[in-house]
């Protein structure tokens, strides 16, 4: 089953070096029975890219819980794990949501999607506003929306060490 873990640049780099993404137990994104469900006319390209998304919402929430320590673009780590190592939530409200219990080892990394140089201030604008984003202020959900409308660089697992040096 193909996951999509939010993750940072610093993440990565330390997945790197520790040869694994972790630690577990790990919160990602799959096309899982739920989301299916609730995006009945899509295909499963389709239902890739909004689990691909509710990662890269994730990852937003990782840079702004990172306090600025991280360089604020939204990171996707893309691997692919046995359908037994995956343990997906039954609600509508985690259509989307699946648990690892282990680390993933690198091997199993399939991409990496990341924000491009770009996007860096609407994704510092959007990690500002999510505060008032959750208070319910409709400005504040359409500046954190607008991050959306970047779409994650592909990266193969051979550019990463290049990825991570700029």
């Amino acid at each position: 089953m193909r996951v999509y873990l939010p993750c940072t640049l610093p993440a990565l780099a330390a997945a790197v070096k520790a040869g694994e993404v972790g630690p577990a137990p790990l919160t990602g994104y799959a096309v899982t029975p739920a989301l299916t469900e609730w995006y009945a006319s899509g295909d499963t390209e389709e239902l890739e890219y909004v689990a691909l998304t509710e990662a890269a919402r994730a990852s937003l929430r990782l840079l702004a819980a990172a306090g600025g320590e991280a360089p604020p673009r939204r990171v996707v780590v893309a691997v692919e794990v046995p359908d037994r190592e995956v343990s997906a939530g039954v609600g509508i409200e985690e259509r989307g949501r699946v648990r690892l219990a282990g680390p993933v080892p690198l091997a199993k990394v399939a991409a990496v999607h990341v924000d491009d140089h770009d996007a860096v201030a609407d994704i510092e604008a959007a990690i500002a506003a999510l505060p008032a984003s959750d208070a319910g202020d409709d400005d504040a959900k359409f500046t954190v929306d607008g991050a959306e409308a970047h779409e994650l660089m592909w990266y193969a697992t051979q550019e990463i060490p290049d990825l991570l040096a700029t």
